[in-house]
């Protein structure tokens, strides 16, 4: 009797602690709406590239499908933040979900008219950018209604394996679907999958933010108000900062295909090798967080979790074999899953309830500007020096911003999960 109750519970101490699937219903057919629809948007999103190339033959122009929806996730990742934090969430969550579920049937009907428009292709990656970036603030900040705040590890880290498998699936998929079946095909699995998702919303209770003390009609959320609040709260304002510093100075994705040529010797399949190998880290660090829970002070989790993506950055720079490189890149992308799980957290755990939409969309122009600059950062150094010291440069400048910041706001590596500051 006691080797059964003790096999399950070593297995939660080294595997994804899969609780809070068992005990919300709610959040168990959120999270397996979500896993599906983040597949059907990779799927979608690599099935748009490969016909923005096919009509124009262009780089350039598949280039410009990231600038179309960059733009629309800043401006309505902040808006609909707001907007999460004074309507109910689960209608907005609903409405959203649904729109990106017509934007998916209009791209099927475009490929059945054989209608070839590079520009209707933006337009709708853009419409289906804002649905996304509106739908998320309402999405994650209902988590920590649905789940116990020590339940909220579990969950993020849950929430990163959804990512990450869409990520790696869902463009593996979209490529064998439009080979064998055409881009019709992959657009309508698609707009298929977004019915889970909208299955998950529509069975939701009423989520209407907690005001607190407040009485009388809800108030317009202010973006204004949520900055302010998010300056005047060291502990959550490191969240931003620590990414940014991970994001931005040791960020070497724009350099992959000049790394897999100059130092592997590779081509396109070298390059796809080097993508891939941080979304497989990061898996691997979700299937293998049952640990984190246990953890408590999650501000030093995350300073460690950022240094030790710098670090494996600085190395990978260093590296010229390709098997070593591939290491460093997975290692790096399961301490960046590490550390979005704990300032995702912590964002959820010790942000008021009425102000959680708003936060959240801030992380959301983080996640997506972030790696954006970073891109720009590297590239720059990459043309004014070398790759290699555009590389290890960058892994190193995060070590040092990362302790810098420690020792400025000393208090973050003391945040306690027990008893959540901001």
């Amino acid at each position: 009797m006691t080797e059964t109750t003790e096999e399950p519970a070593a297995r939660r101490r080294i595997f994804a602690d899969l609780t809070p699937l068992h005990t919300s219903p709610d959040y168990r057919r959120l999270w397996f709406g979500n896993t599906v629809s983040w597949i059907g948007q990779g799927m979608t999103s690599l099935a748009v590239s490969l016909q923005v190339y096919d009509i124009t033959g262009s780089a350039f122009s598949v280039g410009l499908i990231g600038f179309c929806s960059f733009l629309p996730l800043v401006v309505f990742g902040l808006y609909g933040g707001a907007v999460a934090d004074t309507l109910d969430r689960r209608k907005l969550g609903l409405a959203s979900a649904f729109g990106s579920f017509l934007l998916s049937l209009a791209l099927v009907s475009l490929t059945i008219a054989g209608v070839e428009q590079v520009g209707l292709l933006y337009a709708l990656v853009a419409l289906q950018s804002a649905c996304f970036a509106v739908n998320s603030p309402a999405r994650s900040s209902m988590i920590a209604r649905l789940l116990p705040a020590e339940q909220l590890p579990a969950a993020n880290a849950l929430s990163s394996m959804t990512s990450t498998t869409g990520n790696l699936v869902g463009p593996m998929l979209g490529g064998v679907i439009v080979g064998w079946w055409g881009y019709r095909a992959a657009y309508t699995v698609d707009a298929v999958t977004f019915t889970a998702a909208l299955y998950a919303m529509w069975r939701l209770p009423a989520m209407l933010p907690d005001r607190g003390e407040a009485s009388g009609p809800a108030k317009r959320a202010s973006v204004a108000d949520g900055l302010r609040f998010l300056a005047k709260r060291s502990n959550l304002r490191m969240t931003f900062f620590t990414d940014l510093c991970a994001m931005v100075l040791a960020q070497p994705k724009a350099l992959f295909p000049v790394v897999a040529v100059v130092w592997y010797g590779g081509d396109a399949r070298t390059t796809g090798l080097l993508v891939a190998a941080p979304a497989f880290g990061a898996l691997l660090g979700g299937v293998f967080s049952g640990w984190l829970g246990r953890v408590r002070r999650h501000g030093l989790a995350v300073l460690v979790a950022v240094a030790c993506w710098g670090a494996a950055i600085a190395v990978f720079g260093l590296t010229r074999q390709l098997w070593l490189g591939l290491l460093f890149l997975a290692l790096a992308g399961c301490a960046d899953t590490i550390s979005m799980v704990f300032r995702n957290t912590m964002l959820q755990a010790a942000v008021p309830d009425e102000m959680r939409g708003r936060l959240q969309g801030v992380f959301i122009v983080v996640v997506a500007g972030g790696p954006r600059l970073g891109d720009f950062f590297s590239g720059s150094v990459s043309d004014l020096t070398s790759p290699g010291l555009a590389v290890t440069g960058g892994g190193i400048a995060c070590v040092v911003a990362v302790c810098l910041l420690a020792l400025r706001w000393r208090g973050f590596a003391r945040y306690d999960a027990r008893d959540p500051q901001p």
